[in-house]
């Protein structure tokens, strides 16, 4: 990968059918979806961005909802949990 700024999880969309964007990885394989809908008597557009099935939440650019999808994808490979290291702060120590 280049200098940074050369990707952004949006390239990651596959749009199809009109109006829903497919999140894919490397692979071709699909991680995530996000759907426009219109809200606010039709006046307003949201993007509902869904992982795994479930809604993870809503954004007002297709930009910022394929961050969400994108930062659930990466965290589904991470080990879960706490930090490994604490740096000593107190709010990550087990009680």
């Amino acid at each position: 990968m280049g200098a940074r700024g050369d990707w952004h999880p949006i390239l990651a969309a596959v749009e199809g059918p009109t109006g829903v964007w497919r999140m894919v990885d490397p692979d071709g394989k699909q991680y995530g979806a996000i759907e426009i809908r219109r809200v606010m008597n039709g006046t307003q557009a949201r993007y509902k961005a869904m992982w795994r099935g479930d809604v993870i939440g809503w954004s007002t650019t297709l930009r910022e909802a394929c961050e969400r999808v994108h930062k659930a994808y990466l965290a589904a490979h991470g080990p879960g949990g706490r930090p490994m290291a604490d740096w000593g702060a107190e709010s990550w120590r087990a009680p």
